[in-house]
């Protein structure tokens, strides 16, 4: 069942949205070589409960941390742990969710451990790149398709920087979100065949969008640990997230710390309220 929520629901969206905006801008600034992803954890719940706010994960359907981190060929929902430290040249994705006053806020991002390879720059750049186009072609009375061609369509617009294919997870999408982490519908990355329309876009209605992108095969499988989701061929993965719902004057990204106006400008997408 699609949740649609009052201004004010969404104003306490807004407040768990900021809350998960501000700790990932400290997570990105705490990644250095060295460190452990169980490192990146203290410091996710000590900026989330220091807000007044919970943790969306921990718990969740047993997930023991307060964020996913997943590196390297790790696509979503790696565990942090003390022994899986980040090296210089690797990429690791950060998924953090917050809850204010039973409202959640999920965003995601993929950040480059020192330096890095191209190939894996342009990896994050085109998969961060899909999920500002998917929010940018979101209109109300637009349906759900409307996103999910505009992410596939930035990807397979991008030249690979090999010369392959990029691989599109197709397993993991992205969702309704509100008094749940995740509601209906889902929102694909992808059109299929036959794939409907989707609902249509209305106030009210809020989403998370999160592509995943491989640099190699679309193919995934699952760790022994029930969690983590890994490359079948071992190539890297970036995964990029955001939480946004519709105003008259476009979108309005909740995990955003401007709302996403800077970005949204640039991709013509905001206009005047009528």
């Amino acid at each position: 069942m699609i949740q649609i929520k009052s201004e004010d629901e969404i104003a306490l969206m807004r407040e768990a949205g900021l809350v998960v905006g501000r700790t990932l801008e400290k997570l990105k600034a705490a990644v250095t070589p060295g460190m452990s992803t169980a490192d990146l954890d203290a410091v996710a719940e000590d900026a989330i409960r220091g807000e007044g706010a919970i943790p969306s994960f921990k718990g969740y359907r047993g997930f023991p941390a307060c964020i996913c981190t997943s590196i390297n060929s790790e696509i979503v929902h790696g565990i942090p742990s003390k022994t899986a430290v980040l090296r210089e040249g690797d990429v690791v994705s950060i998924d953090c969710g917050a809850i204010v006053e039973g409202y959640h806020g999920d965003a995601a991002v993929t950040v480059p451990v020192g330096e890095v390879v191209p190939e894996l720059l342009e990896l994050l750049r085109v998969t961060e790149e899909s999920l500002w186009r998917g929010m940018a072609a979101a209109r109300l009375g637009g349906r759900l398709i409307d996103i999910s061609r505009a992410v596939e369509g930035t990807i397979r617009a991008t030249p690979h920087p090999t010369g392959g294919r990029w691989g599109i997870v197709e397993e993991y999408v992205g969702h309704g979100i509100g008094t749940e982490m995740h509601q209906d519908p889902q929102v694909y990355n992808y059109v299929g065949r036959r794939m409907p329309r989707g609902p249509e876009m209305v106030k009210g209605l809020a989403l998370a969008v999160e592509p995943m992108v491989n640099l190699g095969s679309r193919e995934t499988r699952v760790l022994d640990d029930g969690w983590t989701v890994v490359t079948e061929d071992g190539s890297a993965s970036a995964h990029f997230e955001h939480t946004f719902t519709l105003t008259e004057a476009g979108p309005w990204v909740l995990t955003a710390i401007d709302g996403g106006q800077a970005r949204l400008a640039e991709l013509g997408a905001l206009r005047p309220s009528a």
